[in-house]
């Protein structure tokens, strides 16, 4: 009794910080997806008579050092960012959970091959293993996509082997084996629940990790190259004229934060 006290006070305390961060998230979304076609702005479009332009009310966030919208090319760089990240999420939350339920359930060589595979990523650092791919195709989308995901997938494979492997030495699974059903409904009906907040909740952070590398990577210059519209790019094109038109430098720094913070305040106080 206690307990489901404790855990309904907790909700109600935490409740308004996952609406917040819910909000962001909506926001930058939303942004990111409407953006381009309702500022109706080239992004790519050059003006360099009007170049380090301050914020107007046709252009809201200025023109950047080559007389392009900024406004325009944060909404396409919100896009790209967020798109590819949740792009990487996914592929590798889907393998890793399905290889994850495989060596759990089969155990044997299937379990300990794909468990010497997992350990042999995780040997590899995964912001390497995105370098050694950039290194093949320099400024291509192709080389962050399979760098990330394959960094990635190796967390929800163990996180959903381990688990598994409890739940399906549980009471219930037994029954549920000795009463016929098969594995889909033991998957479906037992497996599924317990695993799902875990995997929502490595996919919360993952996403949010998948943002913050591509940034990191685009403002290091391994990434995307100019002029791509990502926000690491944009970071480092700016850079220079912090001085000059701060205001510019701080839009992606901005974006790039808000997203961090609205995933940090959605997973605020839940349970996984």
């Amino acid at each position: 009794m206690n307990n489901d006290l404790d855990l309904l006070l907790a909700a109600r305390r935490w409740r308004p910080a996952r609406i917040t961060g819910a909000l962001m998230l909506a926001l930058i979304a939303a942004f990111a997806l409407l953006g381009p076609w309702l500022i109706g702005i080239d992004p790519a479009r050059q003006t360099l008579s009007r170049f380090l332009e301050a914020p107007s009310i046709a252009h809201p966030l200025g023109l950047d050092h080559l007389g392009r919208s900024m406004l325009a090319r944060l909404a396409e760089a919100a896009r790209l960012s967020l798109s590819m990240a949740a792009l990487s999420v996914l592929s590798a939350a889907i393998p890793g959970t399905v290889l994850g339920l495989l060596a759990a359930w089969h155990g044997g060589w299937p379990e300990r091959l794909l468990t010497a595979l997992a350990d042999a990523v995780l040997a590899l650092p995964g912001l390497l293993l995105v370098l050694l791919l950039a290194a093949f195709a320099p400024g291509q989308f192709w080389p962050l996509y399979v760098g990330i995901s394959l960094a990635l997938w190796v967390e929800y494979f163990r996180v959903v082997r381990a688990a598994a492997a409890v739940l399906l030495a549980s009471p219930q699974v037994e029954a549920s084996r000795l009463l016929g059903f098969g594995k889909l409904y033991v998957v479906r009906r037992h497996l599924m629940p317990e695993l799902l907040p875990r995997i929502f909740t490595l996919m919360r952070f993952g996403y949010a990790g998948a943002v913050l590398a591509m940034a990191a990577l685009g403002f290091i210059g391994v990434g995307l190259q100019p002029p791509t519209a990502e926000l690491g790019v944009m970071m480092i094109e700016l850079l220079p004229y912090y001085s000059e038109a701060p205001w510019l430098l701080a839009a992606p720094i901005l974006v790039l934060f808000f997203t961090l913070l609205g995933m940090i305040l959605l997973g605020s106080g839940r349970k996984s």
